[in-house]
């Protein structure tokens, strides 16, 4: 009844009033309009051991959750058993923000459209320095300041890699204050780090590294490889993994085929307004300039800026799920994938987040009786991206999952629909180990 009213609400005359306080987008009454599906990549259900109710069940939990308005355009891949089941998109690039009007040119998302992965960018970059450390060139037991002598300073001289992997290396956030520009001032952003005084250096508090990790480990990389961790990228996993995207941000000429992104949702009030400016750095506001700036997308961010269609990073994904091999080609030891997933410190109350989590050096892992991937989950590990996006494997339900989205919303009437897309996943693929 109630969704039945709402509905009303949202075509009656009281629409225009709802949009504008939730912030949300013109949702489409003819659906199918705007959805892409790629058929040539999926396969019926019935051959990796699912239903087709049950697919189509995870599908509409998809579209459902683009119809809360918070979503301008949704990526969605999902292999089983190393086939893909799932591989769609559904609304537009651009031309269908909450600010748009009606003569903004809308263009249709497809699943060939790269997005900005944002904070599902650490996974990647932990793997990386991973297979550095698989083939010798770190330990991750070592301190930063054993490969970069100028992070010692102000106490960090002890802070290890896998204290930065695990988010206990007490610089969670970026100096108060710094100009935000600094994001794509690489060279910038490490002198302030160096210089900043860490809240904990014995690795005992648990609190999210949103942006900063990520500069620290690309600083490591590049000092033992001599490489770009752009080039480290390209050389060890997407050339060989035959990737499109793929790269830390995009080139110029690239730009416009990269998704924008559009800040949806109420207007953030405290105390979710003082956690988002603590973790990134900025409010609602600037994040949202910041995100859609030339500046950002063509910068090379190792925590948050990759792009990637869904289909690309859930074959990241497979990959690890496969022990670290993609159709033939040994990208890394199985034993390094096990490491990149093995649980440090038990669950806790991330101090940025202020929700409990589990991670592993790089990865958030699931939990049983319930955890971030759903009920049951506690074989699953990825990454969430800027609140909404979602990439994650379940080793027991020989699942891979990727959820790409455009829109950021903190807190708004999308969180159920999230919800219940990772309960579908769950329930739609059973548990096999």
């Amino acid at each position: 009844m109630f969704n039945v009213c709402l509905d009303s609400v949202r075509k009656g005359p009281m629409k225009k009033v709802l949009k504008k306080i939730l912030n949300t987008i013109d949702v489409p009454d003819d659906l199918d309009s705007v959805i892409s599906i790629d058929h040539k990549s999926e396969v019926a259900p019935e051959q990796v051991g699912l239903t087709d109710k049950g697919v189509n069940d995870i599908w509409q939990s998809a579209v459902n959750l683009y119809k809360t308005g918070t979503q301008p355009a949704i990526e969605l891949c999902v292999r089983r058993k190393g086939e893909i089941v799932l591989n769609r998109s559904i609304g537009h690039v651009r031309g269908n923000g909450p600010l748009d009007t009606p003569y903004t040119p809308k263009v249709i998302a497809t699943p060939d459209t790269p997005i900005c992965l944002f904070s599902a960018s650490k996974a990647v970059t932990a793997l990386l320095m991973h297979m550095l450390a698989e083939d010798g060139s770190i330990s991750l037991l070592d301190p930063v300041s054993y490969y970069c002598p100028e992070f010692s300073s102000a106490g960090k001289k002890n802070i290890t890699i896998h204290q930065i992997l695990s988010h206990r290396g007490g610089i969670p956030g970026i100096p108060q204050d710094t100009p935000i520009d600094v994001l794509w001032n690489n060279d910038e952003i490490w002198r302030l780090l160096c210089e900043t005084k860490p809240t904990a250096s014995d690795g005992g508090h648990l609190a999210y590294h949103a942006i900063t990790g990520g500069y620290v480990l690309e600083r490591v990389l590049q000092k033992v490889t001599g490489k770009t961790i752009q080039e480290y990228l390209d050389e060890k996993i997407r050339q060989p993994m035959g990737m499109k995207y793929f790269t830390y941000g995009v080139k110029e000429e690239d730009l416009s085929i990269l998704a924008e992104n559009y800040m949806t949702g109420p207007k953030l009030r405290f105390p979710v307004s003082y956690i988002v400016k603590r973790a990134l750095g900025g409010d609602a506001e600037t994040i949202g300039q910041v995100i859609n700036d030339p500046r950002f997308q063509e910068a090379v961010i190792p925590a948050g800026n990759l792009a990637s269609t869904a289909e690309e990073i859930g074959r990241f994904f497979e990959m690890m799920r496969n022990g670290g091999e993609w159709n033939g080609k040994r990208i890394c030891d199985p034993l390094t994938i096990k490491r990149s997933v093995q649980e440090y410190g038990s669950l806790q109350i991330d101090r940025t987040m202020m929700i409990p989590m589990r991670y592993s050096a790089g990865m958030m892992l699931g939990g049983d009786p319930v955890g971030i991937w759903g009920p049951m989950s506690g074989k699953a590990y990825g990454h969430i991206g800027l609140i909404n996006k979602m990439c994650w494997v379940d080793d027991a339900r020989d699942i891979s999952v990727s959820l790409l989205n455009t829109g950021i919303s903190f807190v708004g009437p999308h969180i159920p629909s999230l919800v219940k897309f990772v309960n579908s996943v769950a329930k739609n693929c059973p548990r096999e180990s």
